[in-house]
């Protein structure tokens, strides 16, 4: 079993893709002019702007959806996994993947409001919808839609729950066994209320799990500050061969800082974008501006915490490039992963380390595992065509379930290899997606700049556009909108 994970990730994973990944997100990057940089007034602005409804949830709440799915064990573990695989220097290539894969975080998400629809009395939309709405190619969107239920449902729910019960078992001995029962419990408790508990959930948990490890991080930054000019030299010379110890796998820090950027971010993997067309907004750029951000939320803030936790405290160790000797061993031991920021924070705070990551995992983790599963409800709603049976919702369910609690309890190397085969998957489906569908979302784009140098509050037609197939926004946005299919 492993073999055969492993020899998926090697194609999945390979050097090509890598470089595609970063050339996409460039791309698109040129194409808006680097509107993550021109547009991020707005991108704060709006984020707390727009109301809930019936049918859609907020803006905050759709971002605090998607940044349950981005701000997970990633950004611990993966983070640590990065400097373990690929030094110090792997920081920087997840700083880059972020700048650059936040253009791709808005063109999905903004396509993902372009082609939106109401079902059940709620918006729907994501990969899958624009793919079939704005491509046409209902073979490919059935194809993305069922790995996402296979990633989202199976394969990556054993990561983040494998995570929170290795945490709770070094900080507080607890049993994996106990831990995946009551992470299953409140899982269950959540997601059988539906969306609006979830988003509920979500808009409180995020900001104050991500807030509070922060403020954690800062202190040790504080308390090591004249480690600042030594930590930043060291990343940058590790990024680009430069220093003598981390030279020789430069390549090593390239893929796996874009690997686990990605994973952590999820910029180009269109998880995000299912959030996004959950938003009840006048205008598709609006939350595509607030689902760019929260790209920036989860790696230039999150997964930085845990970056200058580990190497201002010099708690880590490197692999050389065969994998097995060490370039540096500073905590000898000690495995990658939640160890090497526990180790991190008991150098600085005696007896704190570890209960305090074992909680940031629980909160990271367990708020990832609610976002898999509305990605996955969401697609599961694409395949019934918004008749959603509740026999599939209910299996649904009972599938995350199971792989939750099972995720407690295997190798924390097979969840991982698991997890990256899922990931992958939808990523590589995804940008081909997104490349394809560039154009209506740099219409919106440009319609969205035009309305505000008039002074307007945007608002969407897709019909005065002459985009196809949006049938969401042909109407004026406060107009009626009735139930709609896809067919």
């Amino acid at each position: 079993m492993e073999q055969i994970v492993n020899s998926l990730n090697g194609i999945l994973w390979s050097a090509p893709f890598i470089y595609t990944c970063l050339g996409i997100g460039l791309f698109f990057s040129i194409l808006t002019r680097f509107l993550q940089v021109r547009h991020i007034k707005d991108m704060v602005r709006l984020m707390f702007k727009g109301e809930s409804s019936d049918a859609g949830v907020s803006s905050f709440q759709a971002l605090s959806i998607a940044l349950s799915g981005r701000v997970g064990t990633g950004n611990i573990a993966g983070t640590a996994t990065a400097i373990a695989m690929g030094g110090p220097g792997a920081v920087f290539w997840m700083w880059a993947i972020a700048f650059i894969g936040a253009g791709s975080a808005f063109v999905e998400s903004t396509l993902a409001q372009i082609y939106k629809v109401k079902q059940s009395g709620q918006y729907r939309g994501g990969p899958a919808y624009y793919i079939e709405k704005g491509i046409g190619w209902k073979w490919y969107a059935v194809l993305f839609s069922v790995s996402s239920i296979l990633a989202m449902a199976v394969l990556m729910p054993g990561i983040q729950s494998n995570s929170i019960s290795i945490g709770l078992k070094n900080a507080f001995d607890i049993s994996p066994m106990v831990s995946g029962i009551v992470i299953t419990v409140l899982l269950g408790a959540i997601i059988f209320g539906g969306v609006k508990r979830i988003a509920t959930v979500a808009q409180y948990a995020v900001p104050f799990m991500a807030l509070g490890y922060i403020l954690v991080s800062a202190i040790i930054v504080v308390m090591n500050i004249t480690e600042l000019p030594n930590v930043f030299a060291l990343i940058f010379k590790s990024a680009f061969a430069l220093d003598s110890a981390f030279g020789g796998i430069v390549g090593m820090a390239i893929s796996w800082g874009v690997k686990r950027g990605i994973y952590s971010n999820e910029a180009g993997q269109g998880t995000g974008a299912h959030a996004a067309a959950a938003a009840e907004v006048s205008h598709p750029v609006k939350q595509g501006l607030v689902q760019a951000f929260s790209v920036y939320i989860d790696t230039l803030l999150v997964c930085s915490a845990t970056a200058f936790m580990i190497l201002f405290t010099g708690s880590y160790n490197t692999f050389g490039a065969d994998g097995k000797s060490f370039i540096v061993e500073k905590i000898p031991g000690v495995a990658a992963g939640p160890g090497f920021t526990q180790a991190a924070v008991e150098s600085v705070i005696p007896g704190f380390g570890s209960g305090f990551v074992a909680v940031s995992l629980f909160f990271f983790a367990f708020t990832t595992i609610m976002a898999y599963y509305y990605i996955a409800e969401t697609n599961i709603a694409y395949l019934t065509k918004g008749r959603e049976s509740k026999i599939a919702m209910v299996g649904l369910k009972i599938v995350i379930i199971a792989a939750t609690f099972y995720g407690s309890v295997k190798t924390a190397d097979l969840a991982w290899a698991l997890g990256d085969v899922g990931l992958g998957i939808m990523v590589w489906l995804n940008l081909v997606a997104i490349l394809i569908l560039t154009k209506p979302a740099l219409i919106a784009l440009k319609d969205y700049e035009s309305q505000k140098k008039q002074g307007l509050d945007p608002v969407f037609n897709s019909k005065a556009l002459g985009i196809k197939n949006a049938e969401f926004w042909e109407k004026d946005y406060d107009a009626p909108r009735e139930e709609e299919n896809v067919s």
